[in-house]
């Protein structure tokens, strides 16, 4: 079992490898879905519901990887995640219905769901070791392989088919796989320091206030999950149609988005240890809550993207901050309820915009982002005294 500095350091390195190559993967789907859209003929809300695929494949198997994790181990469970969602992003493509897609969806977010709880369970276990808030690194990495995930998918919009862009996905993601996939495979999940354990005789099941913790932490991150779902799902679309981008210029979008989360994300540990968890929820909250509004309803094309940018870096570090305190409070339990809540945002926020863009518009359905980035700011000053840490 890793103990020294050395071996935490590799298994680190190991850990961020499969955050960014998660993030790289995802972000390569999301460029291409107005590519997909057309190809399926899907108007807004029937898109909506096809992409509602994601979300619940992931929310229905984040509750198993829980288990799965307890049972085989989290390194394991994150390999094995990994080879399926490299697999499953190729299937989008080969599509044409909006029920196909929907079908193959679910494949790829049980599979995105089930590496989310698993490395983020792996993430917690080393926090926990190395006793410091490196949490938001770890999100930086997986927003840094969105930002290049989106960056490449700009570039190749207008040259290659989303057929033969994410099957080159999955050939990467084998790659990577195969690569870091043995250095997690050797190494056990570090011990918490000694101090941190649990008694011998202590419950397996967490008390109520504990629970109800969890599940307060879980509505943080589901607020910032709807965010993050809805510039992934919509945010090129409304630059497409409403700002008349050309595709390439709204695949750009996602890349402001997630660069400034990665900035976010590096300097989250710094902001951390500086403002504590309440304040940089709150700060972060009302930050992104208004740079949605400003990218769902500027008029012009670099007013948006600077919405954009300026709400990724306003969600940066809330989810982290939500599910490494899950975590720390009830083990892989506790990440799997908060990411099951999470994700329950994502879950919600297609179909919610797609039929909200029907009625009203899409940018005023992307409001609804501002909004839920506001109530995680209030629920986190609320529970600035019932937080833990």
């Amino acid at each position: 079992m890793p103990g020294n500095g050395n071996s935490l350091t590799t298994l680190r390195t190991a850990i961020t490898v499969f955050f960014a190559l998660d993030g790289f993967v995802f972000a390569g789907w999301v460029v291409r879905i107005p590519a997909i859209k057309e190809q399926t003929d899907a108007s807004a809300s029937t898109l909506g519901l096809a992409l509602l695929g994601v979300s619940a494949g992931a929310v229905v198997t984040m509750i198993l990887t829980g288990r799965l994790c307890r049972r085989f181990g989290n390194h394991r469970v994150t390999v094995a995640c990994a080879v399926l969602l490299s697999l499953s992003v190729a299937l989008p493509p080969l599509t044409h219905s909006a029920l196909a897609l929907g079908l193959v969806l679910l494949v790829f977010g049980a599979a995105y769901g089930g590496i989310n709880v698993a490395f983020n369970s792996a993430a917690v276990d080393l926090v926990a070791a190395m006793r410091r808030p490196i949490m938001p690194s770890f999100h930086a990495a997986f927003s840094l392989g969105g930002m290049i995930g989106a960056g490449l998918g700009a570039l190749v919009a207008g040259s290659l088919s989303p057929t033969r862009h994410l099957l080159l996905l999955t050939v990467v993601g084998l790659l990577v796989t195969a690569v870091a996939g043995p250095t997690l495979l050797r190494h056990e999940p570090p011990a918490a320091p000694e101090r941190e354990r649990p008694a011998a005789d202590a419950p397996r099941r967490p008390d109520g206030r504990t629970r109800g913790l969890v599940l307060v932490f879980g509505l943080i991150a589901g607020c910032t999950a709807y965010g993050e779902g809805a510039l992934a799902d919509w945010g090129a679309l409304h630059l497409e149609e409403d700002l008349a981008a050309s595709p390439g210029a709204a695949a750009i979008g996602y890349s402001c988005f997630a660069l400034a989360m990665t900035v976010g994300r590096l300097t989250g540990t710094t902001l951390l240890e500086r403002l504590g968890r309440t304040r940089t929820v709150v700060a972060g909250g009302a930050t992104a809550a208004a740079g949605m509004l400003l990218g769902s309803l500027a008029p012009a094309l670099w007013a948006a993207l600077l919405g954009y940018a300026v709400t990724g870096l306003g969600l940066a570090n809330l989810f982290p901050v939500a599910v490494e305190r899950a975590g720390a409070l009830a083990g892989p339990g506790g990440v799997a309820t908060a990411s099951t809540l999470g994700y329950g945002g994502m879950l919600l926020g297609p179909p919610a915009i797609g039929f909200m863009a029907d009625w009203f518009s899409l940018p005023a359905a992307l409001t609804s982002v501002a909004i839920l980035a506001a109530v995680a700011a209030v629920i986190g000053f609320a529970t600035r005294r019932a937080a833990p840490g």
